[in-house]
């Protein structure tokens, strides 16, 4: 359904009809030199991609992938027209997840059309803060596509701060000194950056050009803009390398603490066998039916034998304590 349909002149919101803007439909609004169209599309039906293809003279491949909510970000140009898909991004804590969304953006000369899937970023904020700086709206759709990437940037450093947080306690985990399984939680950390990753790092390049000023839409004062955006999604990139980087060390250290604590374990298990193989050692002995064994007929022959099982068995206990086995 359309969200928000306006036209803007020098930095400002014009109205174009009386009352509800989102009554033109799909309809173009007559532009004057300078001026662009806005219109702000979530989760639109076939046929409402189609009409507003039809109304903007958008190529029917970027139409297409804009019908797909699983594509890659990527930047290309369809004649006149670029065309951006964005990956937006939030977390949720309780379940260690990286949920995802996704914006199309088709930007003209006198004409932007956002297309939203999923939850997850709400451009219609995103359009009242952008209208509240005229002075970065003035310089017409590119204004648009960049507020909209700052946005979703700065969504991924939330996200970046909050792995930030479970990666802390992973490692925290892993080297306390209480007995823990945390190879789970470790993989779907891994799992859930891994996604992260898919909608970062193929943004990069296109933020390069935009911030280098490679493409004709983008002046040097737009270009301003962008390269702070791009230097926030280098910042988001590194964390992430970091904690993927954090997360596969914490892992081999859970490995290697996890074979440890079976070395302790099969000690302390020999240790306790010692003990008792020994005394069971000498009971036996004692035990078998021969006439003529020492101390058999002894008077002190039973103490004797209890005695040296228990002095032994002391022996042995106090030798394995001493060496760190019990």
């Amino acid at each position: 359904m359309i969200v928000d349909n306006a036209l803007y002149r020098d930095g400002r919101r014009v109205p174009v009809r009386e009352g509800d803007d989102q009554s033109l439909g799909h309809t173009r609004v007559p532009c004057e030199a300078g001026d662009f169209q806005w219109i702000g599309i979530h989760d639109p039906t076939a046929e409402e991609l189609r009409l507003i293809a039809e109304t903007f003279d958008l190529h029917p491949l970027a139409v297409e992938d804009a019908g797909d909510s699983h594509q890659r970000p990527k930047l290309e140009h369809y004649g006149d027209t670029l065309f951006l898909v964005l990956k937006t991004l939030w977390y949720v804590d309780e379940e260690d997840a990286v949920e995802t969304g996704e914006i199309n953006l088709f930007v003209g000369d006198d004409f932007v059309v956002t297309v939203r899937h999923g939850e997850g970023i709400d451009l219609a904020s995103a359009r009242r803060d952008l209208e509240h700086r005229a002075k970065v709206l003035e310089h017409g759709p590119m204004a648009v596509m960049y507020a909209i990437c700052d946005r979703v940037v700065d969504e991924y450093e939330k996200v970046g701060a909050s792995l930030e947080v479970d990666v802390d306690e992973v490692e925290e985990s892993v080297f306390s000194p209480a007995r823990t399984d945390d190879s789970n939680r470790i993989y779907v950390l891994k799992r859930e950056i891994a996604e992260v990753r898919r909608a970062v790092m193929p943004l990069r390049e296109p933020m390069r050009r935009f911030a280098h000023g490679a493409d004709d839409r983008v002046t040097a004062h737009t270009a301003t803009y962008f390269r702070d955006v791009a230097d926030h999604l280098q910042r988001v990139s590194e964390v992430i390398d970091n904690l993927d980087q954090l997360l596969s060390t914490a892992f081999d250290a859970q490995v290697a603490r996890i074979s440890v604590q079976q070395n302790e374990d099969m000690r302390k298990i020999s240790a306790g066998a010692a003990l008792v193989v020994v005394p069971t050692l000498i009971a036996g002995i004692y035990g078998m039916n021969f006439d003529h064994m020492p101390e058999l007929h002894w008077t002190y022959g039973y103490p004797f034998a209890v005695g040296l099982m228990a002095g032994v068995a002391a022996a042995l206990f106090a030798w394995f304590k001493r060496s760190g086995w019990l």
